[in-house]
């Protein structure tokens, strides 16, 4: 029975994290273009990102032309900002104003060159 109360334990830990999203950006450092994007999980996507430079995959189709297996390592990751989900929020409500987090940053990123 305490195995069944770890399991329920662990699982009601789970179901009360708190939703980080946030903004990224993806830099090419070699010719200093960004991917910039919006997130629900900020965490998810640097793990995602550092599982593709160790397995030298692309991280996403927008960078596909430009990231190959021998220039993987030109590739950073950047978090601009982070946003915490708010208790009574919907992950819809959530996505909406990190798109709104994003058209913010691609204003500020405006001299930037872009993917």
């Amino acid at each position: 029975m305490e195995k069944n109360q770890t399991k329920k334990e662990i699982i009601m830990a789970y179901k009360e994290q708190k939703s980080v999203g946030g903004i990224y950006v993806i830099r090419n450092t070699s010719s200093g273009k960004l991917f910039l994007d919006a997130t629900q999980n900020i965490v998810g996507i640097e793990n995602r990102f550092e599982f593709s430079k160790k397995t030298k995959l692309c991280f996403t189709i927008k960078l596909q032309k430009e990231w190959t297996p021998e220039n993987s390592d030109d590739f950073t990751i950047e978090v601009l900002e982070e946003l915490e989900m708010g208790a009574d929020q919907t992950k819809k409500s959530f996505k909406e104003d990190l798109e709104i987090l994003k058209k913010m940053w691609q204003e500020k990123l405006a001299g930037e060159c872009f993917y």
